[in-house]
């Protein structure tokens, strides 16, 4: 018997970037910088020395994606906006032209049919704030407040979903932690400190939407569904702690007002006393929340590692991408029942899934073959329609991504576009999954069918 892989009438089928990802021109037209345009300058820190100086340049760019997104048939775009473009100090002045831009190119979407979806905090915070102590200073939380505000009398009405910050687990755990990503710091006392205010910028950005926005508000994590590597009462300890540590410490504020247990285990003395009534902050009704997901990890105790205290452990046999993510589209129906299990039915998008493998840097033909990436978006897609089935309220998918993009600190390195961009010329070329996401959407879904 065939399986129908229809979704759910109004599904919306959507792509997804960021800004300093794309947009290029991050100083044009009186921005600030931010700092991520001061990590990427900074010798070492960057793979091949890239930076966002021209990225995929579609700040000038931008009339002709969103042709490409047309061609699509997309319902959605979610992208994100740059923070120092519209406050170059972070808070007080606002520079027009950089409002200008989002404003432009909001038009461009709903004269084409395309309903914007905008991001006010995709990693990029303006560097005049970083300066004065970043997500370590309590009165972030209001800085942040102060430029959502700005936004939302931009920009509501015609942008009618709103996220207030993207993955908060990464900036924190690359930033603050591990120094991977930018500002680049380490420092096992600052990491929690950073997440917790994330958490209450986050609140007092919904607040000032309540009392500025008319529509849809939420926030987007990164969830990857943690597997114990055997039934070893070490192993089962070291998976509950990391799925805490990622999974749980940014949504249990946000939607419970808590954070786990665990995070005193795993942080030892640099876990703060953090006042209670901050939870009334970051606990704030959410119209939906966004989930990225990309992979799993099955997990060993490993004292070696801190702050964890546990590893993730390469499965044998399994197809893996160019990031190291292993393929596991089990994952994310898991991860969708499992939200709904701890936070109860709350109305879901996935904002980011997608995959990096190997494309060549230059596109031959009209159209790129990209085999594994086209199996990663059919599987993915089949894995969403069983958490439907399961009673998952799902609205709405965005592939991760529009277009080949600065993979942050990989550079150019990793690939994830739907369409392939030669960076040398700033051509786009349809890749096969860009063909098969087009009939999926034109389809509804029943193009997966089997």
């Amino acid at each position: 018997m065939t399986r129908s892989y229809r979704f759910p009438e109004g599904f919306l089928w959507g792509a997804a970037t960021s800004a300093y990802q794309i947009e290029g021109s991050p100083l044009a037209d009186g921005a600030g910088p931010s700092i991520w345009e001061r990590f990427a300058h900074t010798p070492g820190m960057m793979v091949g020395g890239d930076t966002g100086d021209i990225a995929c340049d579609h700040y000038n760019r931008y009339k002709g994606d969103v042709q490409l997104m047309k061609a699509l048939g997309l319902h959605g775009y979610r992208f994100s906006v740059a923070w120092a473009r519209v406050l170059p100090e972070g808070t007080g002045r606002i520079n027009d032209k950089g409002l200008d831009f989002y404003k432009r190119l909001v038009d461009e979407l709903l004269e084409n049919g395309i309903a914007p979806n905008a991001t006010l905090f995709h990693w990029d915070m303006p560097a005049a704030l970083d300066d004065r102590g970043g997500w370590l200073n309590r009165d972030s939380a209001h800085w942040f407040a102060e430029y959502a505000e700005v936004m939302f009398k931009a920009l509501d009405g015609r942008v009618q979903r709103w996220a207030t910050l993207n993955e908060p687990w990464v900036v924190t755990d690359g930033g603050y932690l591990h120094g991977a990503l930018a500002p680049g710091h380490r420092s096992k006392y600052e990491a929690p400190i950073a997440a917790h205010n994330l958490m209450r910028a986050s609140g007092a950005g919904i607040q000032a939407y309540r009392a500025h926005g008319k529509h849809e508000i939420g926030v987007v994590f990164n969830i990857e569904p943690k597997y114990p590597h055997s039934q070893s009462p070490e192993d089962l300890a070291a998976t509950r702690r990391a799925h805490a540590y990622m999974n749980e410490q940014f949504a249990d504020p946000a939607l419970l007002g808590s954070y786990p247990p665990e995070l005193k285990e795993i942080f030892g003395d640099a876990w703060p006393d953090f006042p209670v009534d901050d939870f009334k902050l970051t606990r704030q009704k959410v119209d939906f929340v966004g989930i990225n997901y990309y992979t799993r990890a099955v997990v060993k105790n490993d004292p070696a590692q801190y702050p964890l205290k546990a590893s993730p452990v390469r499965q044998p046999n399994k197809t893996y991408t160019e990031t190291g993510w292993e393929v596991f589209e089990q994952g994310l129906t898991d991860t969708l029942t499992w939200f709904k299990d701890r936070y109860g039915d709350i109305p879901l998008y996935i904002t980011e899934n997608g995959s990096a493998f190997y494309d060549a840097p230059v596109a031959e033909g009209d159209v790129l073959d990209d085999p594994l990436r086209t199996s990663y978006l059919r599987k993915h897609l089949k894995a969403l329609h069983k958490a439907i089935d399961a009673g998952v309220n799902l609205k709405g998918y965005y592939a991760w991504s529009l277009m080949d993009n600065l993979e942050w600190s990989l550079g150019f390195s990793k690939r994830f576009g739907l369409y392939h961009v030669d960076f040398a010329t700033q051509k786009r070329t349809p890749k096969a999954t860009a063909k098969l996401y087009a009939k999926v959407i034109e389809s509804n879904g029943t193009v997966l069918d089997d």
